[in-house]
């Protein structure tokens, strides 16, 4: 496995460390819950986020990077009928999963 590091804003670091202490989980494991929580919202219209996903994905030029164990469980918790639609951000390179 790799590692990947990335700068983030200070309050979003804060945000994610006080989310793993008090949950005792990993910050990684915040981050990718986070991640994979933004591609269900964006693409499932039932997700109760997901008219600020598609807002907040209006404002970001693709490709969207994410990591393979984000893109695992949005891929899971989106099938059987969200799948397609992930897999379709794949094909157009929309998205690419970070190796």
């Amino acid at each position: 496995m790799k590692t990947l590091t990335v700068r983030l804003p200070e309050p979003l670091v804060a945000d994610i460390e006080e989310e793993s202490r008090g949950r005792k989980i990993s910050k990684s494991d915040v981050v990718r819950e986070r991640l994979a929580g933004f591609l269900v919202a964006l693409l499932s219209i039932r997700d109760a986020h997901h008219h600020w996903a598609a807002s907040q994905a209006g404002g970001l030029r693709p490709p969207w990077s994410t990591s393979e164990a984000a893109f695992s469980e949005a891929y899971h918790l989106l099938e059987p009928r969200g799948g397609p639609s992930l897999s379709a951000l794949l094909r157009r390179v929309a998205l690419i999963v970070a190796r």
